[in-house]
């Protein structure tokens, strides 16, 4: 076993515009939203994505499933967590690179296609942003002016995901997975947090915090994403053959601009995951005793020499809930025990994190160029002693969002990145590259292959399903219930052999929609 598994990132995107309707007023967010998704599907070449008329399959969709074993009526759900029903006013859209973009909760949201290691995560992760920021240049191409952010906040309490996924054998005890993960999650911030100007959910109070999402978590586990927000999320939606897969939903992390960063987040949850699978007993006992401030403690002090509290009566640091993690994955992979294989991903991803965990103890600002919030923390503190701004100045807030800004003559974290003063794991060719074509390995292939070669036909599509015409003109659902099926390997060969789908159909189990 490995860090290698079925994995992928959803990032909702912030924006600004100064746009108006006909009566000059704003227009509206969900509006707005829907504009930059449509732009990229009118702007991008044929073949790249679906037309925007096109359907998203819900068929499979439970998002009301609790993975406590019970489902929430829907009468008492927000109307936030009734993803499943289909909106006409939603713009939608699925990638010849198998991701998904479309307007979640107001915002445009790229969903990367399913991947099988951390690297492909960063990767098209990074397609995402380049999807994002040519719909902003068609956009600006009709002069309409909108600005896309890569960040979780606007710094007056609104709050939006970036939601990882991965896949988990149903056979792993959920209660095991929420109570063994909760420290890891309080703790991940130091190694994989993107960094925030603003203490408390409306930055009421002047400072400087790990993470992003810290201060909007109100609750230990729950089935929310957008209220009440959980460290653990219990939705038990597993796209995937049901009785054999979970997906772990994790709603706590930060949409990173770092390679390096996103690698950490990514490959130290499935290390440490992996070390649940298969060697439960070895996973460190720690049960902290205020999950939900301690989180807040440890993203509120960049010195991270702040201590939280353990139901024994431990007092700890985040870095060292993160070594405790780190030795037990170490041991388990270096110490040969049954079913780890410390295959090339494996050594880079325990490799970094005990780089950057050790330097990190020593001196924080050397690991500028991987840990997003110390670079960006190092830039403000720069900018503040230049300056002699207070955290709560205006300058120092604007930063905070410039930083994430996606524009590369504007966005300070790309400039870095262009500069090389943030450490690139992919470069221009392999991002482009996953901006045009799927994963090889895993059933995005034969989705996105499908919307490049017939997405004339094509009339929905699902992390699970494709949804096809046939010769006498029926709706047709193709399901692709197992992540690693229809791969490259297995199915180029056969869309190699048809030019419409109505005769690609001849060759594959479908259904009546």
């Amino acid at each position: 076993m490995t860090v290698r598994r079925v994995m992928g990132i959803e990032t909702e995107l912030g924006f600004t515009s100064d746009q108006v309707d006909a009566q000059g007023r704003p227009l509206t967010p969900m509006l707005l939203s829907g504009q930059v998704v449509q732009a990229y599907a009118a702007g991008a070449h044929a073949g790249a994505a679906l037309p925007t008329g096109s359907g998203w399959d819900y068929a499979d969709e439970t998002p009301l499933r609790d993975a406590r074993g019970y489902e929430m009526a829907r009468a008492l759900a927000d109307r936030s967590q009734l993803t499943d029903v289909e909106d006409p006013t939603i713009a939608n859209t699925v990638l010849a690179n198998g991701a998904r973009f479309y307007v979640d909760h107001a915002h445009p949201e790229y969903s990367s296609p399913e991947v099988t290691s951390p690297t492909e995560a960063v990767r098209y992760d990074r397609a995402g942003e380049q999807v994002a920021l040519a719909a902003a240049r068609t956009l600006a191409g009709r002069g309409q002016q909108v600005r896309l952010y890569k960040n979780n906040v606007d710094g007056k309490g609104a709050s939006y995901g970036t939601h990882e996924n991965y896949l988990v054998p149903r056979t792993v005890p959920f209660e095991r997975i929420a109570r063994d993960l909760i420290p890891f999650l309080v703790a991940r911030p130091v190694i994989a947090g993107a960094g925030r100007v603003g203490l408390g959910q409306t930055s009421e109070r002047p400072g400087f915090q790990l993470s992003q999402r810290a201060d909007y978590l109100e609750a230990e586990v729950g089935l929310e994403t957008t209220l009440r927000r959980p460290i653990i999320n219990t939705r038990d939606e597993p796209h995937a053959t049901p009785h054999l897969w979970r997906r772990l939903h994790v709603i706590v992390g930060d949409a990173t601009m770092a390679d390096v960063t996103t690698l950490l987040a990514v490959g130290s949850l499935s290390a440490v995951l992996r070390l649940l699978e298969t060697d439960p007993g070895a996973v460190p006992d720690i049960t902290l005793r205020a999950p939900v401030a301690a989180a807040q403690v440890i993203s509120h002090d960049p010195t991270l020499r702040a201590t939280v509290e353990t139901l024994d009566g431990r007092h700890l640091t985040g870095l060292d809930l993160l070594e405790a993690y780190l030795e037990a994955v170490e041991e388990a992979a270096v110490g040969g025990h049954e079913g780890w294989v410390r295959d090339e991903e494996t050594r880079l991803v325990l490799g970094r994190w005990r780089t950057v965990l050790d330097a990190l103890r020593v001196d924080p600002a050397s690991c500028a160029a991987q840990v997003e919030w110390v670079a960006k923390f190092s830039l403000l503190e720069r900018f503040r002693d230049r300056a002699g701004a207070a955290w709560d100045d205006p300058r120092v807030q604007a930063m905070d969002i410039q930083w994430h800004d996606l524009d590369p003559a504007r966005g300070l974290a790309v400039r870095l990145r262009a500069a090389g003063q943030l450490e690139r794991l992919v470069d221009d060719a392999a991002i482009a590259a996953a901006v045009a074509e799927p994963p090889a390995d895993t059933r995005a292939w034969f989705r996105g292959e499908v919307v490049r070669r017939f997405g004339t036909d094509v009339r929905a599509a699902s992390w699970d399903s494709v949804v096809l015409l046939d010769e006498r003109g029926r709706v047709r659902r193709v399901q692709l219930p197992e992540p690693t099926s229809a791969t490259r390997e297995q199915t180029a060969a056969l869309l190699d052999r048809h030019t419409r789908t109505a005769s690609l159909l001849t060759e594959l189990v479908s259904e009546d929609v």
